[in-house]
């Protein structure tokens, strides 16, 4: 992303939260807030577009994969708060809107790390949409250019011995390796019981001939938004290294591992395609 702006590609997946609860029935991730937080213009856009323009393959199936890791995501989060976790962290919480729909208990506390740049964009979209922000909330504004994720989750008041679930959707392939890596050997060293999950792309020739085009294009847009896609990984050598890291209980779902869970017996196109894959881990476990 360029320095001093919010991120667009938080925006494009905003928009393809919203987008589904426009265009799918039924709903594989239910966000009553997707369409009020992008703001009146944004949404009278989405309402507007040519029907056709939501039903190509590729739109049907980049929108699969972005409600796909948001069910997967909020129903791990769903799960480790049954079982006593209190803290949920988004790493990269870009217009998320887990924290505005009163999904989770009132006493887990939430912390949303971002780009200072584009938290600020978000506070100001929650304020222009009349979204109140609860008292559980704790925005954690952190340039990784210059604070480390440890120090930055401390000065957010985040308690690192207590288990946490990390949420860290849509990020990981915008990072350089062994900036991934790293985070993931820090997060292994946390409070057990916490968990993780994230989304990672396979590499570039692990695509069909079918699905070329439209990720190629893709890629090339984020690009030349200022966030160019930088790390891709073999799904046996991530999770090899997860487990050395300290997760010991770990999920990896690929795309038609996802269409089987969430989109079978549908009939209406939307089902994620491509190498892409969705991850869960948790601390210490066996």
């Amino acid at each position: 992303m360029r320095e001093g702006e919010a991120s667009n590609t938080a925006r494009r997946v905003a928009v393809q939260r919203a987008a589904h609860q426009l265009f799918d029935v039924p709903l594989v991730f239910e966000d009553p807030l997707a369409l009020r937080i992008l703001g009146e213009a944004e949404e009278a856009t989405l309402r507007s577009a040519a029907p056709a323009e939501s039903r190509t393959p590729f739109a049907l199936a980049f929108r699969a994969a972005v409600v796909a890791r948001g069910r997967f995501c909020e129903d791990l989060i769903r799960a480790a708060v049954a079982r006593g976790l209190r803290q949920v962290v988004l790493l990269g919480a870009g217009l998320d809107t887990l924290a505005y729909r009163d999904v989770l208990p009132a006493d887990v506390g939430i912390f949303e790390v971002d780009h200072p740049a584009t938290q600020a964009w978000k506070r100001q979209m929650l304020a222009s949409a009349a979204i109140a922000v609860p008292s559980s909330v704790s925005f954690v504004p952190i340039d990784f250019d210059t604070t480390s994720l440890a120090d930055g989750l401390r000065a957010g008041g985040l308690d690192l011995s207590r288990p946490t679930f990390f949420s860290w959707l849509g990020v990981v392939y915008y990072l350089a390796p062994e900036t991934v890596l790293g985070t993931l050997r820090y997060l292994g060293t946390l409070a057990s019981g916490g968990e993780l999950a994230f989304d990672y792309f396979e590499p570039a020739q692990h695509y069909s001939e079918e699905e070329r085009p439209g990720f190629s294009s893709l890629r090339q847009q984020v690009g030349a938004g200022g966030e160019p896609w930088k790390s891709y990984f073999e799904p046996a050598a991530l999770a090899a290294t997860l487990r050395s890291a300290g997760f010991g209980k770990t999920e990896d779902l690929d795309s038609s591992a996802m269409a089987a869970r969430y989109f079978a017996g549908r009939d209406d196109g939307l089902e994620p395609t491509g190498p892409i894959h969705l991850v869960s881990g948790r601390i210490g476990a066996a």
